[in-house]
């Protein structure tokens, strides 16, 4: 949860947005890697390092240990930080055991709910990860509460290795449409 500290502050709509209904930045209101959701954690970077803006641990940790918000420059274009994208080698696709498979893309089925065929990186071999519960749990990314629970009780911030099933599991909601959700959400789970 994140909460204001002066008052006098003035913030823009979306952090208001925010701030009324309890959201950490996680769970960003505006469209993945858009300008209103890199100018979202600007703000609140400032805010947070002016000691205007109290914010739970996990928020805390993304804008204290990272670039998130930031820009830098590449190649002469203006280029965001730590705004994980898949590179264009990871869009291919590749061969497991004799079969042309997409990486990247996670699909229901498996011994767990999903599986997603990823590249390794450490030996460049394509492996596949398979997460998920096998038994009755739903995923419930309908409900904002059940989804900052889960990430904040399975650290999602903290979950890099795409090679790890525990990485899938928190950011399965970025994919949800193309499992058959309705839409996708941004942020973990």
């Amino acid at each position: 949860m994140i909460k204001l500290l002066n008052l006098l502050v003035e913030t823009t709509p979306g952090l208001n947005y925010h701030l009324k209904h309890k959201l950490p930045l996680s769970e960003n209101i505006y469209r993945y890697s858009s300008n209103a959701f890199l100018q979202l954690f600007t703000e609140a970077k400032n805010l947070h390092r002016d000691g205007y803006l109290q914010l739970c641990e996990a928020d805390r940790v993304l804008l204290e240990q990272t670039n998130i918000g930031e820009y830098g420059l590449y190649e002469g274009q203006q280029v965001p930080l730590d705004l994980p994208m898949l590179n264009e080698q990871e869009l291919d696709e590749a061969e497991y055991k004799g079969k042309d498979v997409a990486l990247n893309k996670p699909k229901r089925g498996g011994p767990k709910k999903f599986y997603v065929y990823v590249k390794n990186p450490k030996s460049g071999n394509i492996v596949k990860v398979n997460f998920g519960d096998s038994g009755n749990l739903t995923v419930k990314l309908n409900e904002p509460g059940a989804r900052a629970a889960f990430a904040a009780r399975h650290k999602c911030a903290m979950k890099k290795d795409r090679t790890s099933p525990g990485y899938w599991s928190c950011n399965i909601g970025r994919y949800w449409k193309s499992l058959g959700g309705s839409k996708n959400f941004s942020g973990y789970w």
